[in-house]
């Protein structure tokens, strides 16, 4: 039974292996592993949580609010208190719930932005972050020992459970906007409100950013939030190729301002008053700026190998301690828990920063530009333009290739750094970087890099460089050697 946790939980297409017996397997082997003490041993957790409390939550997939049933049966059955969402909620908010609720931990069943054949389940841990790589090989160690000793799931009676109080039901939104109203000053929207277009993608925020901007004067328009398990036909995931119907929204004269969440909710892209893809790089280092300028924040940042080096211009600029991690958000929580970190993020669109939990959040990001925004004065196409003046110019794309075969890593990384060149396009390399794949720096400060997905079976090439030729050339590089590696 080929079920393994990948960079944020485990993923498997609905039907073959995502199937209620898996999943009832998969849960029995949590309960078990937080059961063990094993869960938290070294883990930095400031207030001891309740060991017998459990938060479970979904997204709009199809099954998923049938599946997080099972997940509470399977639960109740080993003595936890299970608190399982009313409704579909973004993963954010059942993160913050588990921290707010000193829950021992939490199960989201999502495949966050994976096409809508694919259903998954995302572990929190009591911080109210990813679990970290050591507690997912836990689990992995009781669910191996459980299959070898043949031991099934415990599973109880829905109603059964509901009336012992072992399951219960709430809805994780009131106390996640209390929470959010702490770090974003509505005030300053209020007085300069933006036009806003959520694009909610047909995923589990939606309702969530238009709900919090009740109040604020701010006209908000949702596009894609009603409930589609397929989402329309087009992958949950909030990068360029996927918002036509953003963009058709702002040029029909909906709002100036476009943000857009992946099918869980903690993720976000956004689109300029002209329909220009702003992506996650920019959106960073746009909240980094605004942090330092306008609220006096200072601190070290924290970004993944992928994201953009702006960051590390305007670390520079501000006399700012900078690290860089592998990809993957849990990472870049290891930091926000140890110490006190301005903001971390990653160039998929998961960002925090300092006073929320150690997880990507779409909603608070989507409120923050709404802020920045409207505390300008100006338009996000000039808050850009005024940002690559500033650090850039940057540009940057990504490009995958789809495996037949999976890919040892570390035979991948000794082949590329055995291959490493002297020059790409022209310029020449400074740096190599084995971080999480192998990553060229070239002297202009543009960069390649090459690594197999966490998640999904695809090698990935990133670049960023000074102009789309550069990428363009960077990308070609990237993709013949990648080929190679294919082959």
């Amino acid at each position: 039974m080929p079920i393994n946790f990948g960079t944020d939980g485990w993923r498997a297409v609905i039907s073959d292996t995502f199937t209620f017996h898996n999943l009832r397997l998969v849960t029995q082997a949590i309960a078990d592993a937080i059961h063990s003490g094993r869960w938290y041993e070294g883990s930095p957790i400031k207030k001891t949580p309740d060991p017998n409390r459990i938060v479970v939550g979904f997204d709009t997939r199809f099954l998923s609010d049938r599946y997080a049933r099972d997940v509470a049966r399977v639960l109740a059955a080993n003595g936890y208190t299970v608190y399982l969402t009313q409704a579909d909620a973004p993963t954010p908010a059942l993160s913050y719930a588990v921290q707010n609720l000193q829950a021992i931990g939490g199960i989201v069943i999502t495949a966050s932005h994976n096409a809508p054949r694919y259903n998954g389940i995302k572990l929190k841990a009591a911080y109210g972050g990813s679990a970290s790589p050591e507690q997912s090989r836990v689990v992995e160690v009781y669910l191996n020992d459980n299959e070898e000793r043949g031991r099934g799931p415990n599973l109880m009676d829905w109603e059964q459970a509901r009336d012992a109080g072992l399951i219960q039901r709430f809805n994780p939104i009131p106390d996640y906007y209390q929470h959010l109203r702490t770090l974003i000053d509505f005030d300053t929207i209020a007085e300069n409100p933006p036009q806003v277009v959520v694009d909610a993608m047909h995923g589990s925020g939606r309702g969530a950013i238009a709900g919090i901007l009740k109040g604020t004067g701010c006209e908000v328009t949702e596009i894609r939030g009603e409930m589609n398990p397929g989402f329309g036909g087009t992958l949950p995931e909030p990068i360029e190729r996927n918002l036509g119907a953003l963009a058709g929204a702002i040029s029909t004269g909906m709002g100036t301002l476009g943000l857009a969440m992946d099918g869980d909710g903690d993720r976000l892209g956004a689109m300029d008053e002209r329909g220009n893809f702003v992506d996650p790089h920019r959106i960073m280092a746009l909240a980094m700026r605004y942090l330092i300028e306008e609220r006096g924040w200072l601190g070290p940042v924290v970004r993944t190998v992928s994201t953009t080096r702006m960051i590390d211009r305007l670390a520079k600029e501000y006399d700012v301690p900078i690290y860089e991690t592998p990809v993957g958000f849990n990472h870049i929580a290891d930091y926000m828990l140890s110490e006190d970190i301005l903001i971390g993020g990653e160039e998929s669109g998961g960002i925090s920063f300092r006073g929320h939990i150690p997880e990507g959040d779409g909603v608070l990001m989507g409120l923050l530009i709404t802020e920045i925004v409207a505390k300008s004065g100006t338009s996000l196409y000039e808050l850009v333009q005024d940002l690559l003046e500033s650090v850039g110019p940057a540009f940057y794309e990504r490009r995958d290739q789809r495996l037949k075969y999976p890919i040892e890593k570390l035979e991948m990384v000794r082949y590329l750094l055995d291959t490493s060149p002297s020059t790409i396009g022209g310029e020449r390399v400074v740096d190599v970087v084995s971080t999480d794949g192998v990553k060229y720096i070239l002297s202009d400060d543009s960069w390649l890099l090459i690594r197999p997905s966490g998640t999904e079976p695809v090698l990935r090439v990133y670049a960023e460089g000074r102009t789309p030729e550069v990428v363009d050339n960077l990308l070609g590089y990237g993709e013949k050697v990648a080929a190679d590696i294919v082959s």
